[in-house]
């Protein structure tokens, strides 16, 4: 296994189903001796519904990026604790462009996420962001639900 994985990536926004990812994939990266990046999107959907639907100006953007600094700063204490070294990386965008990018420009030889995040929407059995990876990702993909 260790041939295969030698980078992976989980993304995470912060909920509890991503949280489900996180352990899977370090787990994973332990057995492989893989390295770990994990990714958060801010994302511009979510900071734009915020404007229209709440009123909020600026503040979602902070908010957005403070929760991010949590999410990855979980991920970092977790992989800590299970002996695997974690790199935060944060991006701004639309979280499946950005996941499939960040993938594709830094070698990564597999993604991992949770099935529903933050959005709440349930299409067919997984979440629009993890169906858009998985429909267009070159690399393998772990979806845990």
């Amino acid at each position: 296994m260790g041939d295969i994985f030698k980078k992976i990536l989980i993304a995470t926004d912060g909920s509890e189903n991503a949280r489900n990812a996180v352990f899977y994939g370090l787990e994973l990266a332990k057995m492989a001796g893989a390295e770990v990046y994990t990714l958060y999107v801010i994302s511009d959907e979510h900071a734009s519904t915020a404007r229209k639907v709440m009123g909020w100006t600026e503040s979602i953007e902070k908010y957005l990026a403070d929760r991010g600094e949590i999410a990855t700063a979980s991920v970092e204490k977790i992989g800590k604790e299970a002996g695997v070294k974690v790199e935060s990386v944060f991006s701004k965008g639309n979280p499946a462009e950005e996941i499939l990018d960040y993938a594709g420009k830094n070698g990564i030889d597999l993604v991992v996420m949770g099935t529903q995040g933050l959005t709440g929407i349930k299409k067919f059995l997984i979440g629009s962001v993890a169906e858009n990876v998985l429909r267009h990702s070159n690399i393998p993909v772990m979806v845990v639900r």
